[in-house]
């Protein structure tokens, strides 16, 4: 069963209006273990999509690595395996992108790349985890995202 965590359709929703690039990027060892198959994985994202589009929100890309943490692949997180692919296919400058996520690893890639990280805490959050900016949820780090990368914007948002 799929579910989208509180006010993540809203924060992506947000990002979209201002045409900022919506790109997920997850390690998917369970692949690799056979816990499941890509399809069972292609279908998952998919069933995402169509919930986010209900929503009236939408992702760009999603860029997933298959592969078992022993395989020391360059695409697994912390690595920037891909980032860099999401670089090359959306024309990036990475060091003016931000990574949101609810893990140590994420910020690690963020920091990898030299892009800003915005921790959402989450169940799975280990303590110590260190960020350039903490939120309290989806919609704060899209908020974050716009106030940072696109001034303008965030001053037009404040005063409607």
């Amino acid at each position: 069963m799929f579910e989208l965590l509180p006010k993540v359709a809203e924060g992506i929703k947000l990002l979209n209006e201002f045409d900022v690039k919506i790109i997920v990027v997850t390690n998917q060892s369970g692949i690799a273990r056979g816990y499941f198959s890509e399809q069972d994985l292609k279908s998952i994202h998919q069933v995402m999509i169509a919930e986010l589009s209900r929503k009236g929100a939408k992702v760009d890309a999603i860029y997933y690595c298959p592969h078992h943490p022993n395989n020391h692949c360059d695409c697994r997180k912390p690595k920037i395996g891909m980032l860099e692919k999401a670089k090359r296919d959306f024309a990036l400058d990475l060091q003016r992108c931000f990574i949101i996520g609810d893990r140590k690893l994420d910020m690690q890639t963020g920091k990898n790349v030299s892009c800003k990280s915005i921790l959402v805490p989450g169940p799975e959050t280990e303590p110590d985890v260190d960020a350039d900016y903490l939120a309290t949820d989806f919609y704060d780090a899209a908020a974050y995202v716009l106030k940072n990368f696109r001034p303008q914007v965030f001053e037009k948002l404040i005063k409607l």
